[in-house]
């Protein structure tokens, strides 16, 4: 992850500041930290500090993603194996475990583990003790185990698909970071930060800022990839920008938005015997036109009713929502202001 590459949090909000001093407390115990939160939220620099800040800062960080290997392997990657202990081992290999020892192992997207891995990595934590794949003689490890899902672990601990004696014995501490959207504030101080970074990379002589628009648009977006997410948005917009002198006044939130971008495969059209057979018997129409007596009100009650609902659809993002309607940002402001329509 390493969004902020220089393991810092950048952010006034109350919710990260509690979030981080939550894990600069637990630090210093080597007990296992549970770290929850969306993608993109900064769980691995979590488990950074978790690390530099406790008497294990000299010894190894081992990273293991677990969603990012095959189940077959899991275990092996975990557990290390002996030579010949599968097809394809041809030799010794320590496991992530080992290389850890006297460290912290992070273990990232636990919620994707098996169960047959839950099982041997419960033993481990229980016991300080790891098995190579292959071996019969079990060596002791002395490990810190910081863990991180995006999934409601004891919703899942319910449902049997997690043990449940795993999940008590991670989550000694468990450190929820908050979506972006929810940082209030930190939107533009996270902007701020990255884009000094990004032009002073490009030997910038200055830093321009942004201009209004695109604070307001940078604030309207949100930020379903969070801190990551914005990082790549900020950094595109700073590179792509030349007027070094002019506050930055364009933003592209999504690289791949193009008219010349591959449109996906074509959902199958239903044949016309199908739809016939799936239409309903009458069609009544959504409104008696008949009934009009103003035109002027009946197509604002319209309009009304299409910007109103398109905004539910959205979310009540503004861009999103004028996208979609094929309207300016400002035409929709209008619209809005006209018809007295807010998000409160």
């Amino acid at each position: 992850m390493g969004m902020e590459r220089d393991n810092q949090f950048v952010g006034q909000s109350q919710s990260i500041l509690d979030a981080v001093e939550r894990a600069s407390r637990a630090a210093a115990l080597s007990r296992p930290v549970l770290v929850i939160g969306e993608r993109g939220t900064g769980k691995e620099l979590i488990a950074e500090r978790l690390h530099r800040l406790s008497d294990r800062w000299g010894e190894p960080l081992v990273v293991m993603n677990c969603a990012a290997l095959p189940e077959t392997l899991i275990e092996a990657e975990l557990f290390g194996h002996e030579a010949g202990a599968f097809t394809g081992a041809t030799k010794v290999r320590e496991g992530r475990f080992e290389e850890a020892d006297g460290g912290t192992l992070f273990l990232d997207e636990l919620g994707t583990l098996s169960m047959a891995a839950q099982e041997r990595l419960l033993r481990a934590v229980e016991y300080g003790e790891v098995t190579r794949i292959g071996s019969s003689r079990p060596k002791r490890v002395d490990v810190r185990i910081v863990a991180a899902t995006n999934e409601d672990l004891p919703a899942l601990a319910e449902q049997g698909k997690f043990r449940a004696d795993l999940l008590d014995r991670l989550s000694f501490e468990v450190i929820t970071l908050p979506p972006l959207r929810a940082r209030e504030g930190d939107v533009l101080v996270l902007a701020d930060f990255f884009g000094r970074r990004m032009a002073a990379e490009l030997r910038w002589e200055e830093w321009p800022g942004f201009s209004d628009s695109v604070m307001d648009d940078l604030e309207d977006h949100d930020w379903p990839g969070n801190v990551r997410e914005l990082r790549n948005v900020i950094e595109r917009a700073v590179y792509r920008w030349d007027m070094w002198d002019l506050p930055i006044g364009e933003v592209v939130f999504d690289p791949f938005d193009s008219p010349w971008a591959p449109k996906s495969s074509p959902v199958a059209q239903p044949t016309a015997a199908t739809a016939a057979a799936s239409a309903p018997a009458v069609r009544k129409p959504a409104f008696d036109y008949s009934a009009v007596t103003d035109l002027r009100l009946a197509v604002d009650g319209h309009e009304k009713a299409i910007v109103e609902a398109a905004l539910d659809r959205n979310r009540w993002n503004q861009r999103k929502t004028a996208e979609a309607l094929g309207v300016t940002y400002d035409q929709l402001r209008h619209c809005m202001k006209k018809h007295e329509i807010s998000a409160t």
